[in-house]
């Protein structure tokens, strides 16, 4: 069966390594917030102005001032600092932030990401994915493997408008794991299958020209 988007955070969890700074985007990534192991410190980075974000709060918790990226509410920790936007940025483009963990519209076989807007359809703006994907050190995407019409998001190239060329290190979907070579010298690689999924049924749903290497999960 595919994997749900708790089990979906679950998987990204496992990229996360210990000291690391790391951001995560609106919607699945923010679940993995949920699955840091307790003997792994990870300091979350929002690009609103917050380091070291704690857990989503219970309803006689809520902060309505306490808010990330994504406007949901958050806790602060002991060890949470504030500062401007600009301050949060400077870190994001700096190299400063080791794992982003984002959601994505499309993924092209070469790592290219798009993420932030489909032509014709009203956007805020294209928020801070432009920033992450080209100032932190490693890119992991979260993301059905299917759009909702059943049209492969996994492609030969994008159709929409790009965040970023080159960017993606890893893609995560619901039915498989996928790693990207950016410097092009291997193809795209599919390394774990979700329980039940056959490699048949990943070949059906994706345009992306990938080769199976697949590793035993952990």
């Amino acid at each position: 069966m595919p994997w749900t988007r708790d089990q979906l955070a679950q998987r990204a969890a496992r990229e996360l390594r210990d000291g690391f700074y790391v951001n995560l985007g609106i919607g699945i990534p923010t679940l993995v917030a949920n699955y840091i192991p307790d003997d792994m410190e990870v300091t979350l980075q929002s690009e609103n102005g917050m380091l070291g974000m704690g857990p989503f709060p219970y309803d006689d918790e809520i902060d309505p001032d306490l808010i990330n990226a994504g406007k949901q509410t958050i806790t602060a920790l002991p060890k949470s600092s504030f500062f401007s936007s600009a301050d949060s940025f400077a870190m994001i483009r700096g190299g400063h932030i080791a794992l982003s963990i984002l959601g994505a519209m499309e993924v092209s076989e070469r790592g290219d990401l798009a993420n932030w807007m489909v032509p014709g359809k009203m956007v805020k703006g294209m928020g801070g994915a432009m920033d992450l994907v080209a100032g932190v050190k490693r890119v992991v995407i979260v993301m059905e493997h299917t759009a909702r019409d059943g049209a492969p998001k996994l492609l030969h190239a994008c159709s929409l408008p790009l965040t970023g060329v080159r960017v993606v290190d890893l893609v995560i979907t619901d039915l498989g794991v996928f790693e990207i070579d950016k410097a092009g010298d291997r193809p795209m690689a599919l390394i774990e299958l979700a329980d039940g999924v056959s490699l048949d049924e990943i070949r059906a749903k994706t345009e992306a020209a990938f080769e199976p290497r697949l590793r035993q999960a952990a």
